[in-house]
């Protein structure tokens, strides 16, 4: 079946590249051609591929002693700081001495000589070409055009209102920072530079999306990172395209290993400290301009398990939460298939006492028991979905009393047996320990419930053998999906299941990071002074 649908996308994959490179070209102007002498040129082949938007700001004024040199700015309001604009680039040009004094004017329509004499922004940069003009204007920056001159200034003016640095609600800790990442694409790599003040530390940007040009950077750590991940990340995303990229998920889908499989083999957070400390195990970490969201690869399948709260409290509770979150999971996509095969096929496993009470609680109940957890499983989904998008007081009243109301009524009714209840949500509660697992475990949920409630527990043997295959046979850019545990790394399984101290987490994780294994010294185990020492 999976073969199946590889050759349908890829058939269709074909024809839409087929269809894009037979699609003619539109669109006014020429963005493509170098800049006049003549301002008016210009500006007309502006206005021409910019059309009549209102936010585009066209600001014409006059330079030299008597006003004969005709210049303008081109922004876009909104995107700008307004007072930049004012203060330093249209003050100084208008009313800077130099510029009103007699004599010879001719210095005016040196682009060079302006930005070195007149305009005070932090950066500027002369162009001579429309399309470095217009990507300019559309990313917030201010141009500056004299006539006369068949360069222009990009100077920049960035300046449009942006989301405070907050705690993300994704993943809120106990113990950790509580900064996150912002939309801002800048405030984002400021953050991860505020972690890792190292020069090694790269990050860089590239643009994706045909018609929306959206900033992407990559950032890894020269000298840990593997070179070859690098390329082949470049390589990967050099080979997209698409119209508009308007947050990571754009890229995360068209960059991943496994397209089909119901496990995400590209990590995210919003937290700078989970980014920075993945970055530094030899990851490299993919910054999407306009979402918080931080794409980070490869990804394994145990980091689903593991938290940044983790790393910052004790080791003996970490892993006694991390084995928790093994057992939930495991719970979350056995529990119904379980009582299926038990209610149905195996009664002779369940203790006497309890099948009477199973019996006597379900007796009347129309349905049979896979039909009870296909559409209790259902109504969970629903209720969980209606949660996350009605506003934040509704959501959690629905979510509540829905579950409540609902379960009580179906089980007063006669509808649902009060056990099926039960285990539902168990299931539920179990589910929401481990997030980035939900979709996942929702799909092979629903198919362990099938194979359970037609061959009772053979299918749930066959159903995780074949999710067992399935993750062995993945790889998240060249590293085994199931690494450390498949293939059996020993010295890397002391950030497995459990959580060692620190000080005997000397290396790091051979499969990402082998370029620079070596992480701290040994013999950094905390001992108390001697009498000698002192």
């Amino acid at each position: 079946m999976f073969k199946y649908l590889s050759k349908f996308a890829k058939t269709i994959q074909d024809s839409g590249a087929q269809t894009a490179n037979h699609s003619p070209k539109t669109g006014k102007g020429n963005s493509a051609q170098n800049l006049y002498p003549e301002l008016a040129k210009n500006l007309d082949n502006l206005r021409a591929v910019l059309g009549a938007s209102d936010d585009v700001i066209i600001r014409e004024f006059s330079l030299g002693p008597r006003g004969n040199i005709d210049a303008a700015l081109i922004f876009i309001e909104g995107m700008i700081d307004k007072n930049t604009v004012d203060e330093n680039i249209l003050k100084p040009l208008m009313y800077n001495k130099q510029f009103q004094s007699p004599g010879d004017s001719s210095h005016l329509n040196d682009i060079e000589n302006l930005m070195k004499r007149a305009v005070s922004v932090r950066e500027a940069q002369r162009v001579s070409s429309a399309g470095k003009v217009i990507s300019g204007i559309l990313c917030g920056d201010t141009v500056l055009f004299v006539d006369g001159s068949s360069k222009a200034l990009v100077l920049s003016t960035k300046g449009w209102e942006s989301r405070a640095v907050e705690e993300p609600n994704t993943e809120t800790v106990v113990r950790g920072p509580r900064e996150g990442f912002t939309e801002n694409f800048r405030t984002n790599t400021a953050l991860l530079r505020r972690k890792i003040q190292n020069p090694n530390l790269i990050i860089e940007t590239i643009q994706s999306g045909e018609k929306t040009k959206t900033k992407i950077g990559l950032a890894y750590i020269r000298g840990i990172v593997n070179p070859e991940l690098i390329k082949e990340l470049k390589r990967r995303l050099d080979r997209i395209k698409i119209d508009a990229v308007l947050e990571s998920g754009y890229i995360e889908q068209l960059i991943e290993d496994a397209p089909l499989s119901p496990f995400a083999t590209v990590g995210n957070s919003e937290k700078p400290d989970v980014v920075a400390g993945k970055i530094m195990e030899g990851r490299a970490a993919v910054l999407v301009d306009g979402t918080p969201m931080v794409l980070t690869l490869p990804r394994l399948f145990v980091e689903n398990f593991q938290s940044s709260e983790d790393y910052y409290s004790r080791p003996y509770y970490s892993s006694l939460i991390r084995l928790v979150r093994y057992i939930s999971f495991l719970i979350s996509i056995l529990a119904p298939a379980s009582y299926v095969a038990l209610s149905t096929f195996h009664q002779e496993l369940i203790p006497t006492p309890l099948l009477i009470t199973m019996a006597a609680a379900t007796e009347g109940t129309p349905f049979p028991a896979i039909m009870e957890a296909l559409g209790m499983g259902v109504i969970f989904e629903i209720l969980r979905e209606a949660g996350i998008r009605l506003p934040r007081p509704v959501g959690q009243a629905v979510s509540i009393v829905g579950a409540l109301v609902i379960g009580e009524v179906a089980v007063v009714a006669g509808i649902v047996g009060a056990p099926m209840v039960i285990v539902i949500a168990l299931t539920a509660i179990a589910s929401f320990v481990t997030p980035p697992l939900t979709d996942a475990s929702a799909i092979i949920r629903i198919i362990l419930v099938l194979l359970a409630g037609f061959i009772g527990a053979f299918g749930i043997v066959i159903g995780l053998i074949g999710v067992l295959i399935h993750l062995a046979s993945i790889r998240s850019f060249g590293v085994p999906f199931l690494a450390p545990m498949a293939p059996m790394v020993p010295e890397e399984l002391k950030d497995t299941y459990i959580r060692v101290p620190w000080w005997l987490m000397v290396t790091r994780p051979r499969s990402i990071g082998q370029h620079d294994p070596h992480r701290q010294n040994f013999r950094l185990m905390p001992r108390p002074s001697s009498d000698t020492e002192q």
